[in-house]
Order: C-alpha cells, then structure tokens, then sequence
C-alpha cells in the first residue's frame, strides 16, 4: 500500500511568496559572513515539521506503507519575509480574561518587531477587539521598546481586555482604514474564533494582512497546544492556596479546606496543583463525574476522613459539578461562554449542612483564590516561555503567514492553523496518565453514590 498525504488541515496560510530578505541575515554583525553556512544559524523553513505523534509506533507504520504521521510547521524566523518592514503598520490586542504573561507577550513582540525587524509602527489596540470599532472610541496607543521596557513587572495587561462579540465587517473595515498590515490577537478560544473570522473577510476582500494569534487561556484548555503562557504561574500560586487551606483545616477540630479553581470546562489547573502540592484529599474536575449524596459519594467519604485523619482538603474546578445546577437558568457573558454556578458555595453549604445534621462539630474554611491567581505577574518560567511565543509570532508574522496561531508541541514552538485549534477543546482524559496521578497522590476514591442492593 503506497504512503498517504498528511492531514493538509495542518496547513499554514500564507498571503504571498516571501521575497524580501530578512534583516536577521546580517543580525548581528552577519554581513562579515561570506560562507552562507556560516549565517544566522537559527532560521527555519517550512519544510521543517513536528510530529504530532512522535512514538516509534507511528513511525513504523508509515515505514511499513501506512499515512504519513500528522505534523505541525516548525515556528521560527525565515531567511525571506513577506513585509517590507519599513511599511509595517502592525497592531497588537488583548481580548478576553486576564492571563499571567500577557504584558511579557506584548512586551516579547514590540521588542523582536523594533529591534529584530526594524518596525517603527506598532500600535496597541486597547480593550481588546472593542479598540477596533469607532463607536467605543478608545484609543489606540504607540508602543515603542521605551513604553514596554517595564511592563513585564506587572500582571493584567497594559493594553486592557474586554469580552463580546463584535462586528467582524466593521473590525475589518477599522483595519483597512488603519492601514495594518499585521495583527496580533492575544487570548482565548473566543479571541481565537474572531480572529479565525476576520481572517475569512480579509480573504473574501482580497486583503494582504496577517493575523497571527497567541494562545491565551490559564486553564490550558486550548486544543494542539501542549501548554499555554500563565498556567505555570497559576499552578504555582494555586499551590500555595492549597497550602494555606491545609494549615487551616490542621489548625482546628474536624477542619476543612476547600479550595476552588479555575476550570471552567478543563480541571488542569485543580489536577495539576494538587498533584504538585499532595495536600489535597478529594479532587473534584468538570472531566469526572462525582455525587454528593449517598453510600460512597463525597459527603460519606469526607466523612469517614475525619473521622480518622481529623481534617480534610477539597479542591474543585469552577466548572465541575454543574449538574446540581440543572434547574437553574443558564446565563452567558458577553463572549457566549456559560457562567458556571459557583460549585465552591454549593459544596461549603451542603457540606456544612450534613454535618450540622449529623450534629458533629465542623470547622470549615472556604478559600476562591480565582482573582489573585488571574491577577498575578508571571513567574520567571511563564516569563520566559512568552518571550519565544512573542518572537515566533513576529517571525511568522514578517513571513507573511496567517490564520494560524503559535504553539508548543513535542518541546518545540509550532504553526497551528487557528481553525485547528479551535474545533475541540483540550480537557483530562480520566483514564490517562495525568489524572490517575492525582488518584494515586491523593488517595481519592470512586465519589459516587453506591445503589443499594435490592
């Protein structure tokens, strides 16, 4: 059986062949270079790809007449770029929650555009895509090495955010009067889906822009993105808030800790710190299904926990558990997520209530750490990750790609097409490795109601 092509949905757009040279062919100090071998030695070209599935098996197949293994576009900087850097008008914005690292994102591009590039203009859309359209009439805002030299200190975002659908014609109208050449969208799965949407007009008008998005969501929910920028830092944080809630519930008879994290429809963040800290006694996350009430589900299992241990900590996603809220109306926000039922509250009340029913002493403590953790300046690996994504969106950018976003797979940075990206959403497989870990570290049983015997 002869070889077959691979998945060409990997495919990166590009809006024309590059032909100007990049100006990193003489950075720095590489015009003395006669031998081309010799050059900068960091450029990629597009042949260059990663495997999705990098295991022997997979390769084997193949070899043995099979499809060719998926693969993804090296990111890096290419030896020709699309853009005459001295005509780029580029813009950048930053749209939906707030996100540990996006000052160091903006901070990553302006300085490899300036310095790497040449670019002189680059504009800062202010509220995220609502900067765009007239009628909010927020500014737009000149960012120079100068202005970002500093900002890396401070958490939140510079440039400001905001959520809401917003007119794709009149966004793309708003470019062609600015005249950008380039824009960088910065955020989450309903950032990512405008973006993917103004690339669509931009091609029905015929118009020369890139787009190039970078991932932002702390819950790290983002499919074909292995990690994403401030998840690191939130898992950190989320750790010491685990902490405190052990101490608490140790420093009181019958004491509780319960912690709730963000994860709307993903529990990486709760998963991951409590498999970092091992304080934790019961998980609970939006991917495993638990009851409360009944032989075997939390309440009886808590406790039987105190009962011989004495305390007791609980960390639960924000997004797990909403089937006990099935009743209730369901409300969106302005960018059509659901707002989840606050499952933390939920918990503290009715575990409160059962032992109050029970008529046993409970000292309860019940810590949503969410804000402070979204809030929070990058730590010095997240720091460090979003200075590559700013760098290899710029060179995509320069190159004259589109529609695709930057990612990080099989320890490389790589070119997914954002439509990709956007179709499924990432989430803990309960039969994997990631969350049999955290059954092991902490213990935690099956948290559901055994049926009585007939």
């Amino acid at each position: 059986m002869a070889n077959t092509v691979e998945d060409r949905s990997l495919d990166i757009e590009i809006l024309g062949p590059p032909k100007i040279d990049s100006p990193l062919l003489g950075y720095p100090n590489r015009e003395r270079e006669t031998d081309e071998s010799l050059a900068w030695d960091a450029f990629t070209d597009d042949g260059q790809r990663i495997l999705m599935d990098a295991t022997l098996e997979s390769l084997s197949v193949f070899k043995n007449g099979g499809q060719m293994p998926d693969s993804f576009e090296q990111a890096g900087a290419r030896r020709k770029i699309y853009f005459d850097p001295s005509k780029v008008r580029a813009g950048i914005l930053t749209a939906g929650g707030l996100c540990p690292g996006l000052n160091d994102v903006i901070r990553s591009l302006v300085m490899t555009l300036y310095y790497r590039y040449g670019v002189q203009n680059i504009l800062g859309v202010k509220y995220g895509y609502q900067g765009l359209i007239p009628a909010f009439g927020h500014s737009l805002v000149q960012l120079t090495p100068m202005v970002v030299s500093e900002i890396h200190q401070f958490g939140g975002t510079v440039l400001g955010s905001s959520r809401g659908n917003q007119s794709i014609e009149e966004l793309v109208d708003s470019l062609e009067r600015l005249n950008m050449n380039i824009l960088f969208c910065i955020g989450g799965d309903g950032t990512l889906r405008g973006a993917h949407a103004i690339c669509q007009e931009i091609k029905a008008r015929g118009l020369k822009l890139s787009i190039v998005g970078i991932p932002k969501t702390i819950d790290n929910d983002i499919s074909m993105v292995s990690r994403s920028f401030g998840f690191e830092t939130a898992v950190a944080v989320a750790t010491e808030v685990i902490r405190s809630a052990h101490t608490e519930a140790l420093g009181a008879p019958w004491g509780v800790g319960l912690v709730k994290l963000m994860g709307r429809d993903s529990g990486f963040i709760a998963a991951t710190a409590a498999l970092a800290r091992g304080d934790a006694n019961f998980v609970l996350i939006p991917e495993v299904d638990f009851d409360v009430q009944g032989p075997g589900a939390l309440l009886q299992r808590l406790q039987d926990r105190l009962s011989s241990r004495g305390h007791a900590v609980i960390v639960v996603a924000e997004g797990a558990g909403q089937k006990f809220f099935e009743d209730e109306q369901i409300v969106k926000d302005a960018s059509g997520n659901t707002l989840h039922k606050d499952i933390g509250q939920f918990l503290a009340d009715r575990i409160r209530r059962h032992f109050r029913d029970i008529g046993h002493e409970l000292n309860l403590k019940y810590i949503d750490p969410s804000y402070i953790i979204r809030s929070a300046p990058a730590n010095s690996s997240d720091q460090v990750f979003c200075s590559f994504l700013g760098q290899k969106a710029a060179h995509a950018a320069m190159a004259g790609k589109t529609n695709l976003l930057i990612g990080q797979w099989n320890d490389h940075f790589v070119h997914v097409p954002i439509a990709k990206a956007i179709a499924s959403r990432k989430k803990i497989d309960p039969s994997g490795e990631l969350w049999n870990s955290v059954l092991e570290r902490t213990g935690q049983p099956a948290l559901k109601a055994i049926a009585s015997p007939r």
